[in-house]
């Protein structure tokens, strides 16, 4: 079976191993990237259950929330917000959108590899099986064109090129749309956690102590 295998990487003139190089750093990222949406989905899924216990006009509260997930990916939003509670809303809002931003770069990092095995996996595979050919046609112009053999090995090659190209980008687009739903529900979280933060430092708090100072001056 080895022994095969170094015939058709000589024979591929390397594509099959790169090929399967290809195949190794989509796995490597796909594994990574699994334990790293499941880890900041589940601490924002955490957070928010905190964030919502939070009182109004509670700064201790917020502090004790982010002193309890630090570490994690969106405790900055939570950091942020507490930093810029001297200013309005708005200002607050723009604050940890950038916050946000910042954080991007972390969500998407390395899928790059995985887009890039979507497309480059075919061609390597297409480009195999046009050299798989090419062998096969010189066979069949050689003095060797009585030998099928020879022939066959030449498509067999080719056809394995191009299986094997397949494969890596069904697995790499299926996994690469799971990062990218993974990824859209990860921002969601961060955009609920700013508004739910926005609305305990500005939200109903501030209402109530309105409210409380009106009936106070009547």
């Amino acid at each position: 079976m080895i022994d095969t295998l170094i015939k058709w990487s000589i024979e591929s003139y390397g594509l099959l191993p790169l090929m399967g190089l290809l195949l190794l750093i989509a796995i490597a990222v796909i594994i990574e990237r699994m334990y790293f949406y499941a880890k900041v989905l589940k601490a924002g899924e955490a957070m928010e259950h905190d964030v919502q216990l939070v009182k109004y006009q509670s700064v201790a509260d917020l502090n004790a929330v982010a002193d309890h997930y630090e570490g994690t990916l969106q405790v900055d939003i939570i950091k942020t917000a507490v930093a810029s509670r001297g200013e309005d809303a708005e200002t607050m809002d723009r604050h940890i959108e950038e916050s946000i931003l910042w954080l991007l770069p972390k969500m998407d990092k390395n899928l790059w590899l995985v887009d890039t095995s979507v497309t480059l996996a075919p061609l390597l595979g297409l480009l195999g099986t046009i050299i798989g050919m090419i062998q096969s046609f010189n066979v069949l112009g050689s003095a060797a064109k009585g030998n099928p053999d020879m022939v066959t090995g030449g498509i067999a090659h080719a056809l394995v090129a191009t299986a094997f190209g397949l494969l890596i980008a069904i697995i790499s687009v299926v996994f690469l749309n799971y990062f990218n739903k993974r990824n859209r529900l990860a921002l969601h979280q961060m955009e609920l956690l700013k508004t739910m933060v926005i609305n305990r430092l500005y939200g109903g708090g501030s209402a109530v102590h309105g409210r409380s100072a009106q009936s106070s001056a009547s």
